[in-house]
């Protein structure tokens, strides 16, 4: 009988597999990512917007007459005579 020789090296699994909990993270981690892109495009569409709504109300500020300035009425002064 011939001796069985041993692999020099142990086989290993070609993909390491993950404990739940490793999975667990990697899931909470990809909805947190998610978020904050979600949040990062909200923030810059709404910036967008304010930007725009401030240059044309300033345009729109430019473009109207300033109003006069109205000067306060004179009293008439009543001299009452002596009676």
């Amino acid at each position: 009988m011939p001796a069985q020789k041993k692999p020099l090296f142990k086989e290993s699994p070609t993909q390491v597999r993950a404990t739940k909990a490793d999975k667990t993270t990697e899931i909470a981690m990809q909805m947190a990512e998610k978020d904050a892109r979600d949040r990062q495009t909200k923030t810059e569409k709404l910036r967008a917007l304010r930007l725009e709504r401030e240059a044309a109300e300033a345009a729109e500020k430019a473009a109207a007459p300033a109003p006069k300035k109205k000067t306060p009425a004179k009293k008439k002064v009543v001299v009452k005579e002596p009676a």
